[in-house]
Order: C-alpha cells, then sequence, then structure tokens
C-alpha cells in the first residue's frame, strides 16, 4: 500500500512539475538564446568591470554608482515595454499582426518619452544622485575621486540611452512573435563590440589614447549603437521573414483602444520597474554607509551573481513567451500547466548554480586588483545571495506569469510595493538599529527571496492571473 502510495505522488508530481521531450525541446529553444545572449552579455560586464578595476578602487566604485543610475533607466523602459509586451505575445498567439504592428509603433513612441527624460534628469542632478552613494565612512579624498570618475563616465553614457531604448523595442516585439536568435545575434555584436573598443579605450591601444572611465563608457555607447543597427536592419531587410514588420514606419497610427488598453495595463508595470529598481539601488545605498569599501565589493557581488543568475532569470522570457501565446490563443490550462514545469526547471538549474557559486566565490574575487577588504568582502556578499538563487527563480517565474496575464497591478504589489514596504524598511532597520557588521547584515537582507517565494508560489496557484486578453479570433487576423 505504501509503495502505491508513494508511486501515485511521484507520479503526480511528475505530471505536474516535469514535461516531456517536447516540452523541454520547446522551451530550450525559446531559453537558451536568451541564456546565450545574457551570459555573454554578462561575461564581458565582468570583463568590463576587471578592466576598470585594474585602474584602482576609485574608478571601479566611480562606474559602479554611475552603473545604478543606469540600471533604473535599463528597467524603466524594461516597464515601458511590459505593457505592449503582454499585448504583443498574445496578439502573436492570436495571428493578429496588424495590431502586433501597433505594439511596436507604442514601444518606440515610449522609449523616446522616457529617454528625454532621463537625460533631463540626469544631466540637472549628477553629483546630487552619484552623492547618495559616498555618505560611508572613509576618506574624503576616496569619496571625492569616486564622484569625478562617476561624473566622467555618466556624461559620456548619456549618449548610448537612446539607440539602448530603440533597440530593446524591437528585441522585445521579436521575442514576443518568437524570435530570439536575431536579438541573440545583435546582443553578441555588441557584446563583442563592447569588449574590444573597451581594451582599445581603456588602457590606450592601437595608437589611441588612455581614457580611463571615460574610454569604457564611449565603448559602451558605441556597442549600443552596433547593437540597435543589427537589430534594426537585419530585420527590415529579411521582411519575408519579419513579415510583421512590413509597414511599420508607413503609418504612425496606434489604435485607440488599444493605446488605452496597453497604457491601463503598462502604466503599473512601467511604475512597478521604476519603483523596483530605485528600491533595489536604494537598499544597495543604504548598505553602502557602512563604509566605501562596502561600494566596490557590492559592485563586485553583483556582477558575478549577475553572470551566474542569467541561467535561471532567462526563464522568465519563457515564461512570458510561452504563457502569453498559450493565453493569446485560448488555452489558459495549458499556460498554468507550462509555468509549473518552467518554475521546477528554473528552481533545479538556481540551485545547482547556487552551489557553483558558493563554492567559488572566495577565488573567483582574486581576479580584481583591489584591496583584501573588498574582495572578501565580495565573497561573502556572493555566498549570501548564492543560498537564495532558487527562491529568486521562483518568484522571477512567478513575475512574469502574472504579467503574461495582464495582472499588472496584482504584479505591482507582488514586486515594487513589497520592495518599499517591506525590504527597503527591513534593511533600513538592519542598518540602522542593530550593531552588526556589514558581514552580517548582508545575508539578513537577502531574507526577503524566500518570503516573496512563498507569496510568489501562492499568487502562481491561485490562477487568476490566467486571462486572454485579445480573444481567440480577431478580424485583423483573418486578413493580415
Amino acid at each position: 500500500m505504501h509503495s502505491v502510495s508513494a508511486s501515485g505522488i511521484w507520479t503526480r508530481f511528475r505530471n505536474r512539475f516535469i514535461g516531456d521531450r517536447a516540452f523541454y525541446k520547446m522551451a530550450l529553444s525559446l531559453v537558451v538564446p536568451v541564456i546565450i545572449q545574457n551570459t555573454v552579455t554578462s561575461f564581458v560586464n565582468l570583463l568590463d568591470n576587471v578592466m576598470v578595476g585594474n585602474l584602482g578602487t576609485a574608478h571601479l566604485s566611480g562606474v559602479a554608482i554611475a552603473n545604478h543610475l543606469m540600471f533604473v533607466f535599463n528597467l524603466t523602459i524594461f516597464g515601458a515595454l511590459s505593457g505592449a509586451g503582454i499585448y504583443g505575445a498574445q496578439f502573436a498567439g492570436a495571428k493578429d499582426w496588424q495590431r502586433f504592428r501597433e505594439t511596436l509603433r507604442f514601444r518606440l513612441l515610449v522609449s523616446v518619452i522616457i529617454t528625454a527624460l532621463a537625460i533631463f534628469i540626469l544631466t540637472g542632478w549628477p553629483v546630487q544622485l552619484l552623492s547618495l552613494y559616498l555618505q560611508g565612512e572613509g576618506d574624503p579624498a576616496d569619496s571625492a575621486a569616486m564622484l569625478n570618475f562617476g561624473l566622467q563616465y555618466l556624461r559620456i553614457m548619456l549618449w548610448g540611452l537612446l539607440p539602448f531604448a530603440l533597440s530593446q523595442s524591437y528585441s522585445s516585439a521579436l521575442r514576443d512573435a518568437g524570435e530570439t536568435v536575431l536579438p541573440m545575434r545583435a546582443t553578441l555584436v555588441a557584446v563583442f563590440t563592447n569588449l574590444v573598443f573597451n581594451y582599445v579605450l581603456i588602457f590606450g591601444k592601437l595608437g589611441l589614447p588612455a581614457l580611463g572611465v571615460q574610454g569604457a563608457a564611449l565603448a559602451t555607447v558605441i556597442s549600443r549603437l552596433a547593437e540597435f543597427f543589427v537589430v534594426a536592419v537585419v530585420a527590415h531587410k529579411n521582411m519575408d521573414r519579419f513579415f510583421f514588420l512590413n509597414g511599420l514606419y508607413r503609418s504612425l497610427r496606434i489604435g485607440r483602444d488599444l493605446t488605452k488598453n496597453i497604457m491601463l495595463k503598462g502604466m503599473p508595470l512601467l511604475v512597478n520597474e521604476l519603483l523596483w529598481s530605485s528600491g533595489m539601488v536604494t537598499m544597495t545605498q543604504i548598505l553602502s554607509t557602512k563604509g566605501l569599501a562596502v561600494v566596490g565589493a557590492l559592485n563586485i557581488a553583483q556582477t558575478f551573481t549577475t553572470l551566474f543568475g542569467v541561467f535561471f532569470f532567462s526563464f522568465g522570457t519563457a515564461v512570458a513567451i510561452v504563457t502569453g501565446q498559450a493565453l493569446g490563443a485560448g488555452d489558459g490550462e495549458l499556460a498554468k500547466a507550462q509555468v509549473w514545469k518552467l518554475m521546477f526547471f528554473a528552481v533545479a538549474v538556481a540551485g545547482a548554480l547556487g552551489v557553483l557559486l558558493s563554492i567559488s566565490a572566495d577565488w573567483i574575487t582574486q581576479i580584481y586588483r583591489t584591496e583584501a577588504e573588498v574582495r572578501s568582502l565580495a565573497a561573502a556578499f556572493m555566498r549570501a545571495t548564492a543560498l537564495c538563487m532558487p527562491f529568486q527563480a521562483i518568484a522571477n517565474c512567478a513575475y512574469f506569469a502574472i504579467r503574461s496575464g495582464g495582472r499588472t497591478l496584482l504584479t505591482m504589489v507582488f514586486d515594487s510595493i513589497y520592495v518599499w514596504v517591506f525590504c527597503v524598511p527591513y534593511t533600513y532597520a538592519l542598518v540602522t538599529f542593530t550593531a552588526l557588521g556589514i558581514e552580517s547584515i548582508y545575508p539578513l537582507s537577502q531574507l526577503q527571496h524566500p518570503l516573496k517565494a512563498v507569496i510568489s508560489l501562492v499568487a502562481v496557484g491561485s490562477g487568476i492571473w490566467a486571462r486572454n486578453l485579445v480573444g481567440e479570433k480577431t478580424e485583423s487576423a483573418l486578413t493580415d
């Protein structure tokens, strides 16, 4: 009797969480290009980080704090495109290519608007924003040097904001249509360009002057121009393959109802990404008050945890595409079933990577020519994050599942409200009202992830997110 019961439990578990060969073939066809794209990007970011780190700790920290501001911009663009992405994926599932094109027009327009606003803010108050991360204990001369290098880097990076936003608009639309290879290729071109120009411009090779952090920023701008050129030009030159781009610029028309719906669904996502990213950099700022060494250590740790994390965070893209298209085709039950299988796969990958990161944390920090204290703190931060990777994988898959059905207010509560109501006050309390050192505070701050994973499982299990927003058939699907 016991063996029959155990067999029944295993059967139910397997049916719910483990897919067949066809499922994994489909999932990997979506995930692998994104993993390659994000891994190469993160690896080159790591090499960039090491190159800048070879200039000195002040250079490394100055670039790091400037990149916190870039992080907020990047996530805001992601949030702005997500509302259109909900409809884009479902229109692709319903084969409604006319309105799919309108979602891309919306993405391009909102990218331009957000970029203009970001440039206004970052040129108006750069010193004030960067100085927020330089409040910790340390030599005032080091703080002044970090601020100077951060300003040098930021001023040049502003030129890359628009090409980045436009390339993300194209790439997100292509992925919604199930095309993940071209965005991957564009990113590979960009990261290779970035790597080469970083080496040449930072250290002054091939007869060019050594520009230091300014060279790092200039290399990034060039790479973003290359990425936009590849993804846009190649897509438009292959209209037989990317037929849904045909007539994209023939008209600027975006249907009034569609615009309204994207705004209603997308505004919470835009606000969510803005609040979530600003919440994350606020927590970094709070932790940085424990000393200037923490700034450099957090930068090193976040670079490596991002590199390891791309393998399971990329599953979010698969969740968005698979569930969005299933919901658009009117198959809510299929969408629910696929989310659990993708989530289980992502957790298994995250667990393995967490173990690998924990084991290697001490020796991989040795590639940086910085103070021993900075390297030691970075390794400790990485081990703490590694333990929470499976929980992060659960929350990431849940986020994209909830978003795919248009439950954007729930997404906002789940993501950014959680950060500001719980995570930021909790981190502030640890830093301000305890006598603990940063070695203890940082692991305790990571306890936010297990709690969020529990909330994620409840939200996904409820099934309230699985909604068809576009209808099973549309007239344009029949005529396009």
